[in-house]
């Protein structure tokens, strides 16, 4: 068996502990108001296996996409005490909202343990690409350049200029760029209403990680090996600006192609400069494979002090719900490809890219997946449509605004079959793109 199919096959227990959490959830909160479960499934029927205990049917499913919490009087009209139907609509909010509450939770918990015995890593944020007639064009911005301040405030991540840009969508924006060692204050106004693709300033913008970059192999009688680069060397700078994160390592690297620069490493307890000729570089490809290098980019964690790390886990969490939230706004608007999307086997493929590219330790690298992933069931799940926990929430809400009166069960349940009708065949359709995309050979990681 292959390593990337191995490393895939960490979605499998991934996303079973996810559903489990989950469903937890909701059999925990019908337990708490009082509603008798019925069936407690993982996958969607047709069933599998069941057995009975203490009243309940558990049970294995067919599809593997997903997994439920049968109440009584959950598509009728039952008036049994033990009946959801007989439960307020708080109380029902409570049960439909369980699941996905477990499911944040869980998240946040596992981002405590991360940072708690990880610590926390800071990155650089650049501006990769500028796209013609934008206000980023206008303002002076060029691919490469970092972004450092953003309405006076110092940016630590793609979330916070995200966030900036819309608050003054509209208006002038102070922003504060570094090219060349040099800072440049410049003004941009974003765009309202943004050409789909290229966002409200037209920018495309890189989160790198503050890391060593280190050596592992040089390709004898390749511009590395002639420059005299060994195993175990740290690159330090390029031309003498300073080198911190991958992408300014790679863009460096291309901004200097068909010319020869100085290449600082740190060897051993001394500083060496080794002259590099760089050949012309496809921009689409790995810089260090074309100049003949294996480099090792390692992130650099900073220890939190322990009585921070419930506060910092929180906020970290906190921050990839935010960009989660706005990938979903941007999938909406159009702003970002629906190629982006990915079922079960999409997933188990980004999971073994991230977990072959990955220079953290597996269990760091799968538990932040974990939590992406957990952040994101639990999102999708509270979206209003139908057949999901949202899409029943809203006819909570719509009750409540009638005054208490609920619509007939029969309506309800047909809208929520014909819900789940049509998310079966969405999956079915992500499915046949994600095997697509396998058998072209075509990744997801830029």
């Amino acid at each position: 068996m292959s390593e990337s199919l191995i490393n895939g096959l960490y979605i499998v227990p991934i996303l079973g502990v996810l559903i489990l959490i989950h469903e937890i959830g909701h059999f925990m909160a019908a337990r708490m108001i009082g509603v008798k479960v019925e069936e407690f499934g993982i996958g969607i029927p047709p069933r599998l296996k069941g057995w009975r205990h203490k009243g309940v049917l558990w049970s294995l499913n067919w599809i593997p996409f997903g997994g439920f919490v049968k109440v009584l009087g959950e598509d009728s009209r039952s008036g049994d005490p033990e009946s959801i139907n007989s439960k307020s609509p708080a109380q029902r909010a409570v049960f439909l909202g369980a699941g996905s509450f477990m499911n944040f939770a869980l998240a946040f918990v596992l981002m405590i343990l991360v940072v708690g015995v990880q610590g926390i890593s800071t990155s650089n944020v650049y501006i990769a690409d500028v796209a013609a007639d934008s206000p980023a064009m206008a303002a002076g911005w060029e691919a490469g350049d970092r972004i450092v301040e953003v309405a006076g405030v110092a940016i630590e991540s793609s979330t916070d200029v995200g966030a900036r840009t819309r608050e003054f969508a509209g208006r002038p924006l102070s922003v504060v760029i570094e090219r060349e060692k040099t800072f440049i204050e410049t003004s941009v106004t974003p765009r309202i209403d943004p050409p789909p693709g290229e966002g409200a300033t037209g920018v495309g913008i890189n989160d790198a990680a503050i890391a060593d970059a280190k050596v592992e192999t040089v390709v004898a009688d390749s511009p590395a090996g002639v420059a005299g680069f060994l195993p175990d060397d740290r690159i330090v700078s390029i031309d003498g600006t300073p080198v911190n994160d991958s992408f300014g390592l790679q863009f460096g690297l291309l901004h200097a192609a068909n010319s020869t620069v100085s290449i600082e490493v740190q060897r051993g307890n001394e500083r060496v400069a080794l002259p590099l000729a760089l050949p012309a570089l496809d921009p689409e490809g790995n810089m260090f494979t074309q100049v003949g290098l294996d480099v090792r980019i390692t992130p650099i964690f900073q220890r939190v002090p322990l009585g921070s790390v419930i506060p910092v886990g929180i906020a970290q969490a906190w921050e990839q719900t935010g960009m989660m939230l706005a990938g979903i706004r941007d999938l909406v608007t159009g702003q970002a490809p629906f190629s982006q999307l990915a079922g079960p086997i999409g997933m188990g493929q980004i999971t073994s890219e991230i977990v072959a590219e990955s220079p953290l330790p597996l269990w760091v690298t799968l538990a932040q997946l974990a939590v992406l992933l957990s952040l994101n069931l639990a999102v999708l799940n509270l979206l209003p449509i139908p057949a999901l926990d949202g899409g029943r929430l809203l006819f909570v809400v719509i009750e409540v605004l009638r005054g208490g009166k609920k619509l007939a069960p029969e309506r309800e349940g047909i809208v929520h079959f014909a819900g789940l009708v049509l998310l079966l065949g969405f999956m079915f359709v992500v499915a046949f793109l994600d095997i697509g995309r396998l058998l072209q050979g075509r990744s997801f990681l830029p």
